[in-house]
């Protein structure tokens, strides 16, 4: 049985574990309209400045050098806003994830505790059933920190994909980019 002051005291944790995991709710949105906003102002200044250079064209063919030029650095920010977002993300999940495997180990110290001290206070003859008992507490723990491993195993994977992913997408624009360049030379 608890006591009023374990009682006030977890409730107390359990409230500053809300405060601490809504401040980094609200950093990550912050972080997330900040490159939002940074990714429109730059947006809007190049889409200035890509106007004001298509003025300029005086033919097709200078035209079609223009576009090619575009394309590369449009996908280098397109890969480099993919990857900002994906860290935001992935390190507020994170901050998440620790604070959940904290209050995880928690409550588990605490059930067994309540195990130990229902032990200590069994009847005579329940050996074999606390024995059960105890045995199933120590495979679900072993259960929940191997799915613990594979998620979080399962999270490097997904990131060494997208950085593989965001570099190949890169690359091919490179390839694209500089064979349309070649062929804007090319028939000048």
């Amino acid at each position: 049985m608890m006591t009023p002051e374990q009682i006030v005291a977890a409730q107390k944790a359990n409230l500053e574990s809300l405060f601490g995991l809504t401040t980094k709710a609200f950093e990550g949105v912050e972080k997330l309209v900040e490159l939002n906003v940074n990714a429109a102002k730059a947006a809007l200044t190049e889409t200035n400045e890509n106007a004001q250079a298509a003025f300029g064209v005086k033919d097709a063919q200078q035209l079609l050098a223009l576009q090619a030029s575009l394309l590369q650095p449009l996908a280098d920010k397109a890969a480099s806003y993919s990857r900002h977002l994906y860290d935001i993300a992935s390190s507020t999940s994170a901050e998440f994830a620790k604070a959940a495997e904290a209050k995880t180990a928690e409550g588990q110290k605490q059930f067994m505790d309540l195990v130990d001290t229902a032990t200590k206070n069994a009847p005579a003859g329940s050996e074999a059933a606390v024995a059960v008992l105890k045995n199933a507490v120590t495979a679900a723990n072993g259960a929940f920190e191997s799915v613990q491993k594979a998620v979080k195993q399962a999270t490097e994977a997904a990131e060494a994909n997208m950085t593989s992913v965001a570099a190949s997408a890169v690359k091919a624009t490179q390839t694209a980019t500089s064979a349309a360049t070649a062929a804007v030379t090319k028939k000048r």
